[in-house]
C-alpha cells in the first residue's frame, strides 16, 4: 500500500470545522481561526513555512467527502467544480465519497475528481490504484477523516493546534477507539503548534 497521509487544522477543543457550514462559510462559523498559520497571518513564522510544506507536498491521489468538495448537497441540481477555481491545488486524481453518482470532472493543471457512492474502502481503494507509489492524502472533511482513522489507513497524520476554542462544529476522533500514533516532529508558532504523528508499528 502506497504510504497515507492527512494534514488537519484542529481547535483546542478538537473541532476541525465551526458550526453552521456554507456557501458563505465553507469552514463553518469561526472555522477560518483556524488557518491563520498558512493563510497570510503576519505572524506566521518559520515553523508555519515548514508545516505549509506539509501540507503542499505532492501527492499521488486524494480522498475527501462531498461536503469538502462544496455546498451542493443531494442530487447534484447545479454545476459546482470545487472552490479552488479552474487548477485545484491537487494535481492529481481525487476521489470524492458522495451518495448521489455524478460523472467525474477534469480540472486544470491534472486534477479530476471522480465520485465514488460504495463508500470510504472503494474510494480509498480507488486512490491506492491510482496513486501507485506516490502515495495517498486523506484531505478531509471531517467525516472522512474518521472513516480514515476506523479503517487504520493513515501512517502520518498532522494536526496544526490552533489556540482557538470554537464550542462546537464537526469533530474527526468522535468514535475513533485508539489512537495507534505517536509524535514524530514538533514544531511552534504563535498561531498553531504542529504535530506530525506517525503510526506505531
Amino acid at each position: 500500500m502506497p504510504d497515507t497521509t492527512c494534514h488537519m487544522s484542529i481547535s483546542l477543543d478538537g473541532f476541525v470545522a465551526g458550526p453552521d457550514q456554507s456557501r458563505e462559510n465553507p469552514l463553518g462559523k469561526r472555522g477560518l481561526e483556524l488557518h491563520g498559520w498558512h493563510i497570510g497571518d503576519a505572524r506566521a513564522n518559520d515553523a508555519d513555512e515548514v508545516a505549509n510544506g506539509w501540507l503542499m507536498r505532492p501527492r499521488g491521489a486524494y480522498v475527501m467527502g462531498r461536503n469538502m468538495f462544496g455546498p451542493v448537497r443531494g442530487d447534484w441540481d447545479e454545476e459546482w467544480t470545487g472552490w479552488w477555481g479552474p487548477e485545484p491545488p491537487y494535481h492529481a486524481p481525487v476521489f470524492v465519497l458522495t451518495h448521489h453518482g455524478h460523472d467525474p470532472i477534469q480540472m486544470d493543471g491534472g486534477t479530476t475528481f471522480h465520485f465514488v457512492t460504495e463508500g470510504f474502502d472503494a474510494a480509498y481503494s480507488a486512490a491506492c490504484r491510482a496513486a501507485g507509489d506516490n502515495g495517498v492524502d486523506i484531505a478531509g472533511g471531517a467525516s472522512t477523516v474518521r472513516q480514515a482513522l476506523i479503517a487504520g489507513v493513515i501512517d502520518e497524520l498532522t494536526l496544526d493546534i490552533a489556540p482557538v476554542l470554537l464550542g462546537s462544529g464537526e469533530r474527526i476522533f468522535d468514535g475513533v477507539e485508539s489512537f495507534g500514533f505517536e509524535p514524530a516532529e514538533v514544531l511552534h508558532s504563535p498561531l498553531a503548534t504542529h504535530i506530525r504523528y506517525r503510526r506505531v508499528s
